[in-house]
């Protein structure tokens, strides 16, 4: 297997890496296994670097804007997306990634997912949580955008 085939890029939103244990024991896993894994996440507290490496593992963060509402939740995850699409490009440019893993919330993820479909990337969606189910315990409403949300987790 040459080294193009053994990069994989995982995206999660919720939580920086190392901090997500979850995703960085999968993380670990797969660099345990040969793979060369990137990892991009926001930024959190004690996690404020850009960009650094951790057990052979690269991780590319980048800033979060943590709103109230619903408006304001569209605008964060819209902000995030932005930010993971630009960050995976960079990622892609230097390793190539094979595989792309992407850990929800949010659903919206896919759409990164679709762009580099074109270039023969396989696609994992990781179901970490019910966005539909979270959106409504957070904002106790089934309006507009929880419809948009229900819709995101359909595409998936």
């Amino acid at each position: 297997m040459d080294q193009r085939s053994k990069a994989v890029c995982i995206i999660v939103e919720n939580l920086p890496a190392p901090f997500d244990r979850r995703v960085w024991q999968e993380a670990r896993a797969l660099s345990e296994a040969g793979y060369r894994v990137s990892i991009i996440c926001p930024k959190g507290r004690g996690f404020e670097r850009s960009r650094e490496t951790l057990d052979g593992i690269d991780i590319y963060r980048h800033r979060i804007w943590e709103a109230s509402g619903p408006l304001g939740y569209l605008i964060e995850y819209g902000w995030a997306l932005a930010a993971e699409f630009l960050l995976a490009l960079k990622v892609y440019a230097r390793t190539r990634f094979r595989v792309l893993h992407a850990c929800n919330p949010p659903d919206s993820i896919f759409l990164i997912g679709l762009f580099f479909k074109i270039l023969g990337v396989k696609f994992i969606f990781d179901q970490h949580d019910l966005n539909p189910e979270l959106y409504e315990a957070k904002f106790g409403k089934r309006g507009l955008f929880y419809r948009l949300v229900c819709l995101a987790e359909r595409l998936t």
